[in-house]
């Protein structure tokens, strides 16, 4: 999520501003205690059709880790701890894992190949990723074994039924291609589509055959106050910041992100684990 400096600035200033909303410990709030301050957001996202195989179909997303400087490790793992106990069936990673460096991935990789759900966990990567290094963030994944789909879809059979998992390039600074993304689904299908950035819902919606777009990126703009909203939200994230929205016949859910950017601070705004059950209607 790149921050030029004269919205640095203005984010910095409207951050002050809410905290002095808060009081004296509305600074320490924002930077200590709300960064720290994990959520999980439960929501049951009805889709139409759906096979009673299907009913109650659990999915755990987690985007925007952005480990060093201001996220370490120590919080990954009670991120991952908090996922593991929900029991999911289908865990996704929806990019930007790293920020100043690609090595991060090396010492995140490991984390979250110790992540559990029955189906499996799969990743697409985020503008931050392509930033730094896509070559070693993907590699970095794929030697823990968590896949990393690039324009790609996988079949996944669930019991007699199959939900199909697709997954684009950044739409940022990549090649996005949904055709090739969903080569192989099918109309009868829930198909699942994995986009780092949620204003490509507006595309991916035109298609006919996503169900549900999961995406990250905006963080929620990581500052939200009163009666305005986030005052910064990033290219490609401007539209559809946070929680659910529905974009014609598709559904899209954004992640506020585990991470921040500069200037780390959030509120109103805390880092999420989102838990997504499918129901049918």
């Amino acid at each position: 999520m790149g921050v030029s400096r004269r919205s640095f600035l203005k984010l910095a200033g409207m951050t002050v501003a809410g905290t002095c909303l808060l009081g004296i410990g509305g600074y320490q709030y924002s930077t200590r205690i709300e960064p720290n301050r994990l959520v999980v957001e439960s929501v049951q996202v009805p889709i139409k059709n759906l096979k009673p195989g299907l009913e109650g179909f659990r999915i755990v997303q987690l985007s925007d880790i952005h480990l060093h400087p201001f996220i370490q490790i120590e919080f990954v793992e009670k991120a991952v701890e908090l996922v593991n106990n929900l029991q999911p069936d289908l865990i996704t990673l929806t990019g930007d894992y790293v920020y100043e460096g690609a090595d991060s991935v090396f010492e995140l990789a490991p984390v979250l190949a110790s992540l559990n759900a029955k189906y499996g966990i799969f990743a697409v990567l985020g503008n931050h990723d392509l930033w730094t290094d896509a070559v070693v963030v993907r590699a970095g994944l794929e030697r823990e074994g968590v896949p990393v789909l690039v324009n790609q879809g996988v079949s996944l059979s669930i019991g007699r039924d199959n939900i199909f998992l697709a997954g684009l390039d950044d739409a940022w600074s990549g090649q996005p291609d949904l055709s090739a993304a969903l080569d192989g689904s099918a109309m009868d299908i829930p198909v699942i589509l994995l986009a780092h950035e949620p204003d490509f819902a507006d595309m991916s919606a035109l298609d006919g055959r996503v169900s549900l777009q999961l995406s990250g990126h905006s963080h929620g703009g990581q500052v939200r106050l009163p009666g305005v909203g986030a005052p910064i939200l990033p290219y490609l994230g401007q539209k559809y910041e946070q929680g659910v929205y529905r974009v014609n016949n598709m559904w899209v859910y954004t992640n506020r992100g585990l991470g921040v950017i500069p200037p780390p601070v959030r509120l109103n705004c805390p880092p999420e684990i989102t838990e997504i059950t499918l129901v049918g209607v």
